[in-house]
């Protein structure tokens, strides 16, 4: 074995009858994933925080260079300046510069430039990629790095949703506030996506449009 590698310990198989159970636990639990704009104000423990994104950091990426920063805010004064830049630019979105085609899909999900939510859930996590790493040798550059933080992103929903969370993924373009807001380093990270994160409100809804997904003959070949 070389030096440079490790023995793999800690790979669990099972059966294939307790896979296919795990599988469709799996499938049963994930699928009570909705993304909700109704938040409660209701603390979350930063420990919990902490936990889902230690998973998310997990995810594999391009050369396990980890191109990827997590900022959890938690204070109200951040909130509202992320909120404030945030209905500014949704504002403009929702008043042209989307296109009708765009808005018109939105329609069902019955969305606005009303951002509320950015204010009232008690966390929101900021992601920013990186396009270079910190290393020994120096500054090396990052491969892959929309599509790690991507995987890391899926990571991070999927642990706050098993903590018992809430959460929205929102995107307003463009994000580049987020950096000032943040502050990070403009020079070599990008603002990647915004998770809104906490309870849900007593009044949470979920759009009917949003229930339902595509059958497994849609989204599945086999060759």
């Amino acid at each position: 074995m070389s030096e440079l590698h490790h023995p793999l310990t800690d790979f669990v198989e099972y059966p294939e009858s307790e896979m296919l159970i795990r599988a469709k636990a799996n499938y049963q639990a994930i699928k009570r994933r909705h993304s909700i704009r109704n938040f409660s104000d209701r603390a979350v423990p930063q420990e919990i925080i902490e936990q889902c994104i230690l998973a998310a950091g997990t995810a594999p990426n391009g050369a396990n260079h980890q191109p990827w920063h997590f900022v959890a805010i938690n204070s109200a004064e951040v909130k509202s300046q992320i909120r404030e830049q945030a209905e500014a630019i949704e504002r403009g979105f929702y008043e042209g510069r989307a296109g009708e085609e765009w808005l018109d899909a939105l329609k069902p999900l019955g969305t606005n430039a009303n951002k509320s939510y950015l204010e009232t859930a008690p966390w929101l996590i900021a992601i920013f990629t990186q396009k270079r790493s910190e290393a020994e040798e120096g500054e090396k550059n990052n491969y892959y790095v929309h599509e790690s933080a991507g995987i890391a992103t899926g990571f991070l929903i999927q642990a706050l949703h098993e903590a018992g969370l809430g959460t929205l993924t929102h995107t307003p373009k463009p994000m580049s506030f987020l950096t000032k807001v943040c502050q990070r380093n403009s020079d070599n990270e990008r603002p990647y996506m915004l998770l809104v994160v906490g309870y849900p409100a007593k009044e949470a809804t979920i759009p009917d449009h949003a229930i339902h997904k595509k059958p497994l003959e849609e989204i599945l070949t086999i060759l």
